[in-house]
Order: structure tokens, then sequence, then C-alpha cells
């Protein structure tokens, strides 16, 4: 899901970079059903949460999914989410957080559906494609999820310095994509400049000038370009054939 380390994770596991970096560099990515098994160690089952505790989570989440609807993420205050759900201003912060955790909690039902997609759909964004025509599908159905909850995902990601780097969907992002960019010269830093011009908060200032089919046009191209490169000959000496 979206949220921070630091706020609700009731349906991704949230781990470190280093956890990730290891699994890029080690025997995680030896054959397509290992870089599967690297991508399950960023997920977890939803804990479990008591009768009453669902549905106060329940209507939490259809009272702020309708007021977000028709007021706008920005111009809706925990008050009204609260009274909007029947629950007590204490209950609600201790299920969610803050708005960015409420945010994180909406968006967590949709980011599991595209990750379960990217584990054991049908191809090409699940396995069974070559890997460039993978990248170019996830490219488009990960901006089919962005543009349909810009907002959201944006407050997912702005709630504090860093926070689009620290969640366990990011992970999860990062990870698929520098799986598909194995044999480039550097996958794990290829995935993340793929990845920055979707940030959300840069979609939402780029959009209205750029518009949404020029961002997907030049998000597949780069997706294209960095799944093509290859690392340079190794010279003689290298080889050590001088």
């Amino acid at each position: 899901m979206a949220s921070d380390s630091t706020g609700p994770q009731s349906g991704y596991a949230n781990l470190a970079g280093e956890s990730a970096g290891q699994a890029l560099g080690g025997r995680a990515l030896g054959g397509r059903a290992l870089e599967g098994q690297a991508l399950e160690l960023l997920r977890r089952p939803p804990s479990a949460e008591r009768a009453d505790a669902m549905r106060n989570r329940a209507a939490i989440l259809a009272a702020a999914a309708a007021l977000f609807a028709e007021h706008g993420v920005e111009a809706v205050s925990m008050d009204q989410v609260a009274a909007a759900a029947g629950v007590g201003k204490g209950t609600l912060f201790r299920r969610v957080g803050d708005k960015a955790g409420l945010a994180a909690a909406l968006l967590d039902e949709r980011e599991a559906a595209l990750q379960e997609a990217i584990l054991h759909g049908p191809p090409p964004l699940g396995p069974g494609a070559p890997n460039v025509d993978r990248l170019v599908a996830f490219t488009g159905a990960y901006l089919d999820y962005l543009l349909e909850h810009l907002d959201l995902v944006r407050m997912s990601e702005t709630a504090a310095a860093g926070a689009r780097y620290r969640i366990g969907a990011y992970q999860f992002w990062h990870l698929h994509v520098a799986i598909l960019l194995m044999g480039t010269p550097d996958p794990e830093y290829a995935a993340h400049a793929l990845l920055a011009p979707l940030a959300a908060e840069h979609v939402t200032a780029i959009l209205p000038a750029i518009g949404e089919e020029r961002i997907r046009a030049g998000a597949i191209d780069q997706a294209r370009a960095a799944a093509a490169r290859r690392p340079p000959p190794r010279s003689p000496s290298a080889s050590g054939l001088a």
C-alpha cells in the first residue's frame, strides 16, 4: 500500500532499501520463479482485525471516498470524515494516523490489484512476456492507476520529505522495474530514473500543459530506451587479454 513506514501498513511489508538491493544483487534473480519470490518478499497478508474494528475501517473508508469524490482531497478535514463515518476522532486517528494515512488506506486495494496482476496475471503485464514488453505494460498500467487516483497518490507520497521512497508500494514498483532491466548497465539506478517522472507531484504539475497522451508516450519511450541499453564492451586490458 502507499503508506509511509511510520504509518499504517495493512497490505504490504515495508522492507528497507538494503533488502531490495540484496535481492537485486543476489540469487533472488536467478530465474523467473525466483524473481517472483523477490517481489513476494514485499508483500504480506493484512493483519487480523476484530469485527468492530473492521466495521469502523469500512465506514471510515466509505465516508472518506464519498467526501473526497464530492469535495476533493485537499478540501476535506479529518473532522468531516469522522462525522460522516459515525466514529470518534480518536478512533479515526488510531485507524489511519493522519490524512496521508487515510489516502494510503484508500489506495491499498487498487495497489494490491496491480501488484497481483504483475505477479500472477496474464502477459504482458504478468509473467511470460519479454522484459521490454512487460516494462511497457507496467508503465501503462501504472499510469492508469496514477491518473485515476492522482490526488490520493500525491497526498500519500508527499506526507513528509522522502515519503514516496519509504513506502512499501514504491519499493515493490522499483524492484519490479529493476528486475525487468537486468542486463542493462545499472538496473537499480535506472529503475529509480524511470519512476521519477511518474511521481504524483510531478505529474500533477505538468499534466495541464503536457496532457495525458504526451505523458504516456514519453514514459513509454523512456521505458523502451532504458530496456535497450547495454553495458559498454570491455576493453582488452579489462578482460585480461592485453
